[in-house]
């Protein structure tokens, strides 16, 4: 079977420096160009350049 994500809004941004996130699987570390996402629970994510632009668009 295939699945669609039931997704509202999702507030990201493009990190402008290298850090380390604090996520459910632990410290992650982002580069400088990775999106940093906020979930619908609060929690964050890292997400390279590429996958970013294939899985999200802006809202208008």
């Amino acid at each position: 079977m295939k699945y669609r994500k039931k997704m509202g809004l999702i507030e990201a941004y493009q990190t402008d420096r290298a850090m380390n996130i604090s996520t459910a699987d632990g410290n992650i570390h982002a580069s400088v160009g990775d999106y940093i996402i906020t979930g619908v629970d609060g929690e964050k994510h890292v997400c390279k350049p590429d996958i970013f632009e294939k899985t999200y668009e802006p809202a208008e």
